[in-house]
């Protein structure tokens, strides 16, 4: 057989994997992914010296696919096989680099007794500060909060929750979705987010397998709103306050240029999902989106608009108010009607320097129209 007719049988298998595991018939599924793991492992043995392409997809395939069918192992050792071939592309490089460390992690996690809902976020940012696996610690402290959030937004858009604009996720979300940092390949600056399987499944008895995919939708959630398409938005989010909360989240963790200028979220898990990027463009294209869905909404035509740039030094969402000290004068700004700011996007940007629209009104008093981070 040919390199062609092994990698059609593997992607044969791995369809009605994909089937099955819709179907709910997990076991069935780690089956068929076993067999299209398999051919496509010989298919990588046929592949010519000169298809640098080919053999860089099908080493990629062939390790993601022992990592569906949860044999880490092979997984390892395929990826392993290709990083050390030199004539292994770079871009197959990065996403073997990401498998096996992807396998890693699941072993040393199954050893320990930990498991965690299917799939990961692999976050990277990169360009200004940030070097080769070094990065300013609060840059990845807000945009390790800040995926986090996210996660909690995708667990209770799953569960239907409704939109919470202010305080903690629910204690059931907290307790039983507790998100979990992982140590990720090298490359610019990289860490990894997973989710653990709720404790009490029971508790969740109609949407085990929405719960299992949350991974997978927060990655279309994120890729929809990286475009800025209403539209594309609207078939992966049918809420519209919704969806305004998650392209105001999705907003901030695009860079400014100021400290590091492209980040980027994909999912080793996914590997057919490919990875978004976000660049200082990114952060426009959603602010265009909100001000769009704004306008259609806004009744202070004709008021003195402003924007204010400082630190965000006081918040009480409860009493309809926010401060920030004005970077020019050194003043302290007091904002109203501040109340449909979501504490999710306000909580990183505390004691951060921020941009803030407002409108003025006749008495003076600066109204709040939106916020994002500056950097």
């Amino acid at each position: 057989m040919t390199w062609l007719d092994k990698h059609r049988e593997s992607e044969k298998f791995a369809s009605e994997a994909e089937h099955a595991k819709r179907d709910g018939d997990l076991e069935a599924a780690l089956s068929l992914y076993r067999q299209a793991a398999a051919f496509e492992a010989e298919a990588l043995a046929l592949v010519q010296p000169d298809k640098a392409r080919t053999l860089g997809v099908t080493a990629v395939s062939a390790a993601a696919l022992y990592f569906k069918a949860k044999e880490y192992e092979l997984s390892e050792d395929t990826a392993i096989a290709g990083l050390a071939r030199p004539d292994m592309p770079r871009f197959a490089k990065e996403d073997l680099k990401a498998i096996l460390q992807a396998a890693w992690n699941e072993r040393a996690f199954s050893s320990s007794g930990v498991k965690f809902i299917r799939g990961e976020l692999l976050v990277s940012v990169s360009g200004g500060l940030v070097a080769v696996g070094a990065a300013p610690l609060e840059l990845v402290h807000r945009k390790v909060e800040e995926i986090k959030n996210l996660y909690f937004r995708a667990v209770e858009l799953l569960l239907n929750f409704p939109l919470r604009l202010h305080g903690p996720p629910p204690d059931v979300i907290r307790e039983q979705f507790r998100p979990w940092l992982l140590q990720a390949p090298a490359g610019s600056y990289q860490f990894a987010l997973r989710v653990e399987t709720p404790r009490q499944m029971e508790l969740f008895p109609n949407i085990a397998l929405e719960v299992e995919d949350v991974t997978d939708r927060l990655l279309r959630i994120v890729e929809a709103s990286s475009v800025g398409s209403i539209e594309q938005l609207s078939k992966v989010i049918p809420s519209e306050d919704y969806r305004a909360c998650f392209v105001k989240q999705i907003r901030n963790l695009a860079p400014t240029g100021k400290t590091f200028d492209r980040l980027i979220i994909r999912s080793p898990s996914h590997e057919d999902t490919p990875p978004v990027v976000f660049s200082p463009q990114s952060r426009k294209i959603l602010t265009d989106s909100l001000r769009t869905r704004a306008g259609q909404k806004s009744d202070d035509e004709g008021q003195l608009q402003d924007q204010i740039t400082g630190m965000l030094r006081g918040v009480h969402l409860d009493k309809d108010w926010l401060d920030v000290t004005d970077e020019k004068t050194g003043d302290t700004i007091r904002i109203y009607q501040a109340g449909d700011a979501i504490d999710d996007v306000i909580g990183p940007m505390i004691n951060h320097k921020v941009v803030v629209d407002v409108t003025i009104h006749k008495d003076g008093r600066r109204v709040f129209k939106d916020i994002q981070s500056y950097e």
